[in-house]
């Protein structure tokens, strides 16, 4: 397998593995924290820090760390800094840590650290994990800015809490694109211009083969085969 470079580790996450427009993780912050700009970035900040802190952590463990308790174990790391980071901002941004509410502390569970932390920090230097935390944090913020952007904007006739006098007095604005539905709306858009950009070739078929699965080699189905195949391409 071809050993990825540093840049290369930093820049994936901002759009051919974006965790949000392209691996479609954390739907659940994604949704409920766009409606305004502050929101958005704040929890794209928050989770940045917890990602990085995270992935450093558990890559410097992760020769320490029995098999069979590790995701317990990522899921306590992961909490520690979720709670410095939620008394932080409590302390020094009250008004941002009313806004986000329970979505704050549900960076625990956000399956886009937690998947870092299983398919790459287990697995990769403290070097690499913290680049992998940088860009994915990154990724994960652009696409959560790029969403409130047009839902505040477009929803609420404001910008980052200031309002835009032209959209509010001539009734241009669309007070669906506040709710649950037209975040949905604004997020397939989104994913569809990703996927135009992209032309739907980020991800290699390679990199969610069953190759390091235990039991590939009793597998019965065309995974099995295509992983074996893929092995000997590489030989």
């Amino acid at each position: 397998m071809k050993k990825e470079n540093s840049m290369s580790i930093l820049l994936k996450g901002l759009l051919r593995e974006n965790p949000v427009f392209v691996l479609i993780l954390g739907t659940c912050p994604t949704l409920a924290t766009t409606t305004t700009v502050n929101g958005a970035l704040g929890m794209g900040l928050a989770t940045l820090a917890v990602l990085v802190c995270s992935n450093i952590v558990i890559s410097a463990l992760r020769k320490f760390i029995p098999d069979t308790v590790r995701i317990p174990c990522y899921i306590v790391v992961i909490a520690g800094f979720v709670t410095v980071v939620q008394m932080v901002i409590h302390a020094l941004l009250p008004d941002l840590y009313t806004t986000l509410g329970v979505y704050l502390a549900l960076i625990t569970v956000n399956c886009i650290i937690l998947g870092r932390a299983e398919m790459f920090a287990s697995k990769n230097s403290i070097g690499k994990s913290a680049l992998d935390g940088i860009g994915m944090g990154l990724g994960f913020t652009i696409a959560l800015l790029a969403m409130s952007i047009v839902r505040e904007i477009l929803g609420a006739g404001s910008f980052a809490g200031h309002e835009i006098p032209f959209l509010v007095n001539n009734g241009l604005t669309i007070s669906i694109l506040g709710k649950a539905p037209g975040g949905l709306l604004v997020y397939g858009c989104l994913i569809a211009v990703v996927n135009r950009i992209t032309k739907g070739k980020v991800i290699k078929k390679k990199e969610f083969s069953c190759a390091g699965c235990p039991a590939v080699a009793g597998c019965s189905g065309s995974c099995g085969s295509d992983s074996a195949s893929e092995e000997k391409e590489e030989k």
